[in-house]
């Protein structure tokens, strides 16, 4: 196994290890953040860095596998859909959002099943897609460092770092959901013809 598609299992690692420090009350709290949130948040910021990493790698190093190309997807989305879940668990997330992702994961990872299927092409990731993922990761890094749930901001009276926090957490969420809509469509649209029947 090279060097990228141990990233990859080692992000798929992580996520257990996750679980479990959810699930873990430990005490104490730096800057009023919950020690549990901050390692929680860590080890996704690794998790996220690997993502990148092992994709650098396997196309600077001619690394691409095929068990690569099957891992490195799914990975990522065990490690979103997972840290969505927990962010719902925790209060912070309203379980819509995780439902309208993974909803979107499904309709695009058939879609591109039935595009290798018919004619051997992997549809490449649009720009609704890309925005999706970068809002997404940097959303859920600063829900797990807020104290406060998804737009209680419009709800309570927030002041200083807290309403910073849960603006920039907010709107980058909410950002993130609205890209996942427009990139599933456009999947949707631009594959219509895979489903027609030759």
């Amino acid at each position: 196994m090279n060097l990228p598609n141990k990233l990859t299992v080692f992000r798929i690692i992580l996520v257990p290890v996750m679980v479990i420090i959810a699930l873990i009350n430990i005490p104490g709290e730096v800057l009023g953040i919950p020690t549990n949130m901050i390692f929680l948040d860590l080890l996704f910021i690794i998790a996220s860095i690997t993502d990148k990493l092992d994709g650098t790698i396997a196309r600077k190093t001619n690394q691409i596998t095929t068990f690569g190309k099957f891992l490195d997807p799914i990975a990522d989305k065990i490690l979103v859909v997972a840290s969505m879940i927990m962010l719902v668990e925790f209060s912070k997330l309203p379980a819509w959002i995780p439902i309208i992702v993974v909803f979107r994961e499904f309709v695009v990872s058939g879609y591109r099943l039935i595009a290798v299927e018919k004619n051997g092409n992997v549809i490449a990731a649009n720009i609704w897609g890309k925005l999706k993922t970068a809002t997404q990761m940097v959303a859920i890094i600063l829900m797990f460092l807020d104290n406060n749930a998804y737009g209680a901001f419009l709800q309570s009276n927030l002041t200083g770092f807290s309403l910073i926090l849960n603006i920039c957490a907010t709107t980058l969420m909410t950002i993130s959901v609205i890209a996942t809509i427009f990139s599933g469509y456009e999947y949707l649209k631009g594959g219509k013809e895979l489903l027609k029947d030759e």
